[in-house]
């Protein structure tokens, strides 16, 4: 079986927020976590002083979320945008549920910048699966956890 490298896709202002707080890690949070170990290793016994241990379990997260942001920085695809008449990642779209006749509005980005919240959802979610590749007027039924449902591409941007 292969391990084939996943594809992490990011939008210009995705890769720049990363950026930042990569830079933000290496610039303040490192240092002020090494300062922490400083001082508690000058209390003395290291054994029983929690403050260093809470201190190094702060610097293994701190040296492990800079790990990650560098993988995803380094191995990031920049989401252009295109003009295309099919769904793709970076794509707007504008779907309708069908049963209920509800409109929603998504915007498709890499599972990284996937926020709910703002209506971004990843590539890899059960709607963008379903939709990727199709055209507006495509009616395609979407698999999930829940049951299946139907959805209409309304508009694409």
């Amino acid at each position: 079986m292969k391990n084939e490298k996943k594809e992490i896709f990011l939008t210009k202002e995705g890769l720049a927020e990363l950026q930042e707080e990569l830079d933000d890690l290496k610039q303040n949070v490192r240092p002020e976590v090494i300062g922490q170990i400083k001082e508690a290793r000058a209390q003395g016994d290291l054994s029983e002083n929690a403050e260093y241990h809470a201190a190094r379990d702060r610097q293994g997260q701190v040296e492990a979320r800079i790990k990650e942001l560098e993988y995803l920085i380094d191995n990031a695809t920049i989401i252009e945008d295109t003009k295309s008449n099919v769904v793709q990642v970076g794509s707007t779209v504008e779907i309708k549920y069908i049963a209920d006749n509800e409109v929603e509005t998504y915007y498709i980005v890499g599972s990284t910048e996937a926020d709910p919240f703002e209506n971004k959802i990843s590539n890899e979610s059960p709607i963008a699966k379903g939709i990727m590749g199709k055209k507006k007027g495509t009616i395609v039924t979407i698999e999930s956890p829940n049951g299946n449902y139907d959805i209409e591409i309304v508009s694409l941007k």
